[in-house]
């Protein structure tokens, strides 16, 4: 059986394998991306129809090339995003096999490297870059029974409001996607419930700067970790609608019912936590510390950006708020359908070495594996708060190619000293 050997093998055709063929090309090293579906495939076939990027094109791109159609201080739709990609691999002529899925990765006995094995063929590699991002597996809880008599999806298999039963929606995540969602069902003419966690709440915009400005004039893309007891919190923002701020309360205008963090099923009703008011509260205190954060810079830094105070100007609790519901009767409430917002998980089976925390995360100090040879891309905080956006990935897969570059140096000398 013949075995293609390449140098570098990246697994994942997204933005995090782009970036890293990238670099790898500038630096020489023959390298191979396999895709099991399309180049930057979760953005067309794992989002819904309507969704556009979180960041305005001037921020959320790779830096050698603008988006063709959106403006810089536009949102790209999805398309347009997957496009981009497919654009980028055709200038930077990255080496990608489309359909190809990855089977399993294992260290060759006695000498350097590893043994891929794919669904078209063995290969061999020194290096192997697991470049398959951090939405991998969506989560679904199994609080509700499948014979409960509800349609119950993740985010990830929502396409538009006509594909839903008729019936109100329970939407379980605060997040950007789940809130999002909520607000196109409720603009759809659904009746929505949203079930709200724990959360940053940014502005989209202060002072007419972008808040992805703001937290890069105010260092915090890079932040190397997150605080105390914040690992898990999401972020609500939004590019929809030309871009704007979250508010909860205003979500409320829309028909849209506040509820707690989702508990328990029993007996065709949800418990929520009676924690819906808090979580406001440290939403709005996460957003009030940003605008005084960016008043402080404006003054230190003398800059003439005009005042905006209605920004610090936040609405009276709503009944839902104040008397919040803590028990919903599933059936009674019309509730036909549930949509689970709930985050993803990683699934690295077919990655077989050493290299996992006991619940399987991987270990790595920057995307560099205690095992060598092995390198991952486009985790989460990986390096700072930036990885896991456009920018921040194509500049943690410089890094990246400089250690694997630098691997390369070492093992050629040895190779010709021997």
């Amino acid at each position: 059986m013949q075995v293609e050997k390449v140098n570098t093998l990246i697994v994942g055709g997204g933005q995090a394998g782009l970036a890293m063929s990238e670099h790898l090309g500038k630096s020489g090293l023959s390298h191979l991306i396999l895709e099991r579906h399309r180049i930057a495939e979760r953005w067309r076939s794992e989002r819904w129809d309507s969704l556009v990027a979180n960041g305005p094109a001037w921020h959320d791109r790779f830096p050698g090339m603008e988006f063709p159609k959106t403006g810089p201080d536009g949102f790209p739709p999805k398309e347009e995003v997957a496009d981009y990609f497919v654009a980028y691999a055709e200038m930077i002529k990255a080496p990608i096999r489309c359909g190809v899925e990855v089977k399993s990765v294992e260290r060759i006995a006695g000498q350097p490297g590893f043994r891929i094995e794919t669904t078209n063929g063995t290969f061999e590699a020194n290096n192997v870059v697991a470049a398959t991002g951090p939405f991998q597996v969506p989560i679904m809880p199994d609080a509700v029974p499948a014979d409960a008599g509800l349609l119950q999806i993740h985010s990830s298999a929502y396409r538009n409001p006509g594909q839903l039963p008729q019936g109100a929606v329970l939407v379980v995540g605060a997040g950007s996607s789940g809130v999002q969602i909520a607000d196109e069902l409720a603009r759809a003419g659904k009746k929505v419930y949203l079930s709200v966690g724990p959360h940053d709440r940014p502005p989209r915009s202060y002072r007419g700067r972008d808040f992805c400005w703001w937290l890069g004039v105010l260092g915090k893309w890079d932040l190397d970790t997150r605080g105390p007891g914040m690992e898990h919190v999401t972020i609500a923002v939004s590019g929809a609608h030309g871009g704007y701020t979250i508010d909860f309360r205003r979500l409320t205008a829309l028909g849209i019912t506040l509820v707690g963090r989702t508990q328990s099923y029993q007996h065709g009703a949800m418990t929520f936590a009676n924690d819906l008011a808090k979580n406001l509260a440290n939403g709005d205190a996460n957003y009030l510390s940003v605008l005084d954060e960016a008043d402080a810079f404006i003054a230190q830094n003398g800059l003439d950006l005009p005042e905006e105070p209605e920004a610090r100007k936040i609405g009276a609790d709503p009944e839902c708020v104040s008397h919040p519901i803590l028990q919903l009767n599933l059936k009674e409430a019309g509730v036909a359908s549930i949509i689970w917002a709930t985050g993803f998980s990683a699934d690295y089976s077919w990655l077989k070495v050493d290299g996992f925390d006991e619940k399987g995360r991987p270990k790595h100090l920057r995307g560099v594996s205690p095992v060598p040879g092995i390198y991952f891309l486009g985790l989460p905080w990986q390096s700072r708060r930036g990885s896991s956006f456009i920018w921040g990935v194509w500049h943690d897969a410089k890094y990246l190619a400089d250690r694997i570059a630098t691997r390369h140096k070492y093992m050629a000398y040895h190779a010709s000293a021997g």
